[in-house]
């Protein structure tokens, strides 16, 4: 399989401490994830920026990028690879006009609207589209997209797009089949 594989973190869920986050972190860049995107939402500025440094230097000398979660700041001062952006996020052409020559700027997207403007701006390196399929990160009746959903998102833009919500590996051929670029997950990876 082809897909970009995105391992999005979540200790609290899994409850590990923040050195076995980093140690689970460096098994998954050894296994060939393509991106770690730090999403620990309950940290502070400088804790974050901490967890994200270690990070940073427990996937060395692999193929794998760090992203974080919504905090450019932190992303840049921890030496971060890039940041994904929410949908409610600060612009993403903002991002790009102070982030360094390299720096990766995603974001998630929910709508066509969403997608033609992230699309247009020309700040973005990637979407993150979802949910795709029911989740145990998103419970309460949250909406699913569904996979003809993922198909028309992807046929939308010429941008990447990851696939997101409820995937497993039984699900990475369908995904593959809709034309996203990859997929991210959180239970998945642990």
């Amino acid at each position: 399989m082809s897909l970009l594989s995105h391992f999005v973190t979540d200790r609290r869920r899994f409850d590990l401490s923040p050195s076995a986050l980093v140690a689970h972190a460096a098994r998954a860049a050894r296994g060939g994830v393509h991106v770690i995107q730090v999403r620990e939402r309950d940290l502070e500025g400088g804790a974050l920026a901490a967890l994200v440094a270690d990070v940073v230097q427990a996937v060395s000398g692999t193929r794998t990028r760090v992203i974080v979660n919504d905090r450019a700041d932190v992303a840049i001062a921890a030496g971060a690879h890039g940041v994904h952006l929410r949908g409610d996020s600060c612009p993403a052409a903002r991002v790009r006009a102070i982030a360094p020559a390299g720096f990766i700027v995603g974001r998630s997207v929910h709508s066509d609207a969403e997608i033609d403007t992230e699309s247009a701006s020309g700040a973005c390196d990637y979407l993150t589209f979802g949910t795709v399929f029911a989740s145990a990160g998103k419970p309460d009746g949250h909406p699913v997209a569904g996979l003809e959903a993922l198909r028309a998102a992807c046929s939308r833009t010429a941008l990447p797009v990851i696939a997101i919500g409820g995937v497993e590996e039984s699900r990475l051929g369908d995904i593959e089949r809709t034309g996203a670029a990859g997929f991210a997950a959180v239970g998945m990876f642990m």
